[in-house]
């Protein structure tokens, strides 16, 4: 991550994208164990970044889309099914946002 550490930490403080978080802080932040994020990962869900050591490091995007997963788990959807049901809400906020920008009702 050594471009990423060159980002101001003003800068890396407001990006949701900024890798900050180890499996087992991101896993108690949702609630879950480190085992449920791997199974994410598995799945293709989301893609922690390395550190240099090779240890998982999540950002907060990633936080937000494995906690939506852990509720339709706990719900008693099953992994796989949230996994998609996750990457098609993602696909329709997309597009519905696309359509916007194609309207001229906001910037790209």
């Amino acid at each position: 991550m050594p471009a990423e550490s060159q980002q101001p930490a003003a800068d890396r403080l407001d990006d949701d994208d900024y890798p900050a978080y180890t499996m087992g802080r991101a896993a108690e932040l949702i609630g879950s164990t480190p085992g449920f994020l791997r199974s994410l990962g598995e799945a293709g869900l989301i893609n922690p970044k390395r550190s240099d050591g090779g240890h998982r490091r999540y950002s907060r995007r990633q936080l937000r889309t494995a906690s939506r997963a852990r509720e339709l788990v706990d719900q008693g959807t099953p992994i796989e099914a949230a996994c998609r049901i996750i990457s098609l809400e993602d696909r329709l906020d997309e597009a519905l946002r696309l359509n916007e920008v194609l309207r001229g009702n906001e910037e790209p």
